[in-house]
């Protein structure tokens, strides 16, 4: 039986999909570069980092920039796949261990977060991967199921938490029910339960209430979420006093409830329009040995990290500012996606060239 691993299980590597002119990013490409070398930093100092990159010369672009930031070229792999964005959390694969600890790849579709954004292209990523050998050898579990990876978060014993609205959604999954939905979330994740929650809304978030920016398992029975700044919106106020509410409802499998963590907000973040920004420190990214948390140039960002810290004790709590990603709607756990460590590692199917009219294209024809 298939099973979807906690965050907090043994990595290999963290995926990125690096941004490019033809992104949202354009206006302020240097920044977020800034930002995403940091975080590849940060990873390829304990782990491996796959790189998607757009075309070859994008490719080479993003190989002199991480060199040139100190990263070694045998850190980083880089493929190729035309993308629209960079959210990877969204449009990259969840990875499911096999019986045996294999690794399998499961390729969801993704339409933009209900059809808000172009994303034809990103939903063809994880397949492209997969063709050029970037993803094991196993075959990939695919799905007609829409369904996001920041719309989800597991304890790693089976049991999901989600907002139901991010999957209920006649603009993302027209005619599903839940049973059905849950049928496949067991036959694509192994999960065997689902705790579905209905409050939880942050301001200026476009995804309707992806989970990872309002509540994470920090471990089986241990669930950090984020609470309202005393400044922000009474709405945001109110959906968030109804997610604690609902948590604090529920049950693990042992019958007893979850020891419920809550995390500070930072002073409301505005862009050059004024609109509400939805920086949520819950937005962090587990990898080996360190929890890299979004900072916002607040001072809650101490005391996230601080909380967070007691989360997760033997791991270091690293603070990246990410006040240029939450410009375009979201933070780090956003842009990344972790893939956990499996039984003869990511071998490649057979060494992956560059061929004539090839979509992914490898760098390295080796394991990487």
């Amino acid at each position: 039986m298939a099973r979807l691993p906690a965050e907090w299980e043994p990595q290999y590597a963290v995926l990125l999909t690096w941004p490019h002119p033809a992104t949202d990013w354009a206006a302020q490409i240097d920044a977020v570069e800034a930002v995403y070398l940091q975080i590849a930093a940060a990873i390829t100092a304990r782990q491996r980092l796959l790189v998607v990159c757009h075309d070859t010369d994008h490719r080479r672009h993003v190989r002199a920039r991480l060199v040139a930031h100190g990263i070694a070229p045998d850190a980083a792999a880089l493929a190729i796949a035309p993308s629209n964005d960079t959210w990877t959390r969204d449009h990259g694969p969840l990875t499911v261990l096999d019986s045996a600890g294999g690794a399998r790849p499961v390729d969801f579709r993704f339409n933009g977060w209900g059809a808000k954004f172009a994303a034809d292209l990103d939903d063809r990523i994880t397949g492209h991967l997969h063709a050029g050998g970037w993803l094991g050898t196993a075959p990939l579990i695919t799905s007609r199921l829409v369904l996001e990876g920041g719309a989800v978060d597991t304890n790693g014993a089976g049991t999901l938490l989600a907002v139901r609205r991010t999957l209920l959604d006649p603009a993302r999954n027209p005619g599903w029910q839940q049973a059905t939905v849950e049928a496949e979330l067991a036959r694509t994740l192994g999960i065997r339960r689902c705790l579905w929650l209905e409050q939880g809304q942050l301001d200026g978030d476009d995804t309707d209430g992806h989970i990872d920016t309002l509540a994470r398992f920090c471990a089986p029975a241990v669930i950090c979420h984020v609470t309202a700044h005393p400044s922000a919106s009474a709405t945001e106020r109110a959906a968030l006093a109804g997610l604690r509410s609902e948590l604090a409802a529920l049950r693990g499998d042992d019958g007893r409830p979850y020891q419920l963590v809550p995390l500070p907000a930072p002073a409301p973040l505005t862009d050059a329009h004024a609109r509400v920004l939805a920086a949520s420190y819950a937005n962090f990214l587990i990898i080996n040995g360190a929890v890299l948390l979004p900072g916002y140039g607040d001072a809650a960002d101490a005391v996230a990290a601080e909380r967070l810290a007691t989360c997760f004790p033997g791991r270091r709590v690293e603070i990246i500012d990410c006040r240029a990603l939450i410009r375009q709607g979201g933070s780090l756990h956003c842009i990344t996606m972790q893939l956990p460590r499996a039984a003869g590692q990511w071998r490649m199917a057979s060494p992956a060239v560059a061929t004539t009219g090839a979509l992914v294209q490898a760098e390295q024809a080796a394991t990487w």
